[in-house]
């Protein structure tokens, strides 16, 4: 019996790619009834956008068995029988391990993953030749229990003028979920620690202008109903959902890039799969330029110095990383304070 499957015509700087995908009627979204062949066209919709964002870049690809309810995992490097148009690069984890990970250099790329099961696609913030040098400063804007999107408004406009007057252009996009995110792109001569100080140098001035409102607390019971800057998503191997991308959530939502201008009126439940295409042919990709004129993380790393020498230290790192230099101990301070 032969298999359900459509082959679809990728366009592409290559020229056009034939791309096979099995199962196009399998839905993968319930509510909206998305389904397989409908996030293909997506892809194939945005693909120049997407690939501006994503390419070039080592990316992890978020896998679901069956749609957004069925069981994840996360791949990294193309496995066996990838086409020839899928290439990996070599990066180093944090262990200090070695691998191979997949990079996406064109829309039928992007398709393949798709037919790989492929929903979430995390990109490194540096590039595949440059691994080590991250040439993007991303920092998240995470909500927390007592706030929501419109809370985030206010403090991403702040952020903004804050990096501007560290010599940086913020852009932000929607996180496809409560929060933004506000990259801002650097010349790649730091390694991932620099631009992780940078990131929390940032941090703490906008927890200094915004006490009420913001926080850089990595122990969740000491954030309160504050807007949370997750520092560690600046660190080596921690990656957040590419501009462009779907997310799992029930109404195929889509971490959407926006100008500026748009931000305080926007609702983040508006930018799905189905819409993003049609905003991205009418009013273009706010991202487009990104690249063209990047800063220097220079000042952010003298806040930090500055800072180190006012007696301010290294924050805690992820737990599944190395115990790292100068780093305080990993130990929930409730608990700490318990074993005293």
């Amino acid at each position: 019996m032969i298999s359900d499957a459509v082959v679809l015509t990728v366009a592409g700087p290559h020229g056009p790619r034939d791309v096979r995908l099995s199962s196009p009627s399998r839905v993968l979204w319930p509510d909206p009834g998305i389904t397989k062949l409908d996030l293909a066209h997506f892809l194939m919709e945005v693909g120049e956008a997407f690939v501006r964002a994503n390419g070039d870049r080592p990316l992890s690809l978020q896998r679901f068995s069956n749609g957004i309810d069925g069981e994840q995992f996360f791949s990294k490097n193309p496995p066996k029988g990838a086409p020839d148009y899928i290439r990996a690069v070599p990066v180093v984890y944090p262990s200090g391990r070695t691998h191979p990970q997949l990079v996406i250099d064109e829309p039928a790329a992007a398709v393949w993953a798709v037919q790989m099961n492929t929903i979430v696609f995390h990109p490194w913030p540096s590039r595949a030749e440059l691994s080590d040098n991250p040439d993007e400063l991303r920092i998240d804007l995470d909500p927390q229990p007592g706030t929501d999107f419109a809370d985030t408004i206010p403090v991403a406009f702040e952020l903004k003028s804050l990096l501007a007057e560290a010599g940086l252009t913020a852009f932000v996009k929607t996180s496809g979920n409560r929060g933004l995110h506000v990259f801002a792109p650097i010349k790649p001569t730091r390694e991932f620690l620099d631009v992780r100080h940078a990131v929390i140098a940032a941090a703490r001035e906008l927890e200094r202008r915004m006490p009420a409102q913001v926080t850089s607390n990595w122990w969740k019971e000491e954030r309160g109903a504050r807007i949370f800057i997750d520092y560690n998503q600046a660190n080596r191997d921690r990656t957040m959902a590419g501009a462009y991308s779907p997310r799992p959530l029930a109404n195929a939502p889509v971490s959407c890039p926006l100008e500026w201008s748009d931000l305080a009126q926007a609702d983040p439940h508006a930018f799905t799969i189905l819409t993003v295409p049609t905003r991205l042919r009418e009013q273009g990709d706010p991202w487009a330029a990104m690249h063209d004129q990047p800063g220097s993380i220079d000042t952010l790393y003298s806040w930090w110095e500055r800072d180190l020498a006012d007696g301010l230290g290294e924050l805690p790192f992820p737990p599944d990383f190395p115990k790292m230099p100068g780093e305080p101990p990993r130990v929930q301070p409730s608990r700490a304070r318990k074993v005293e």
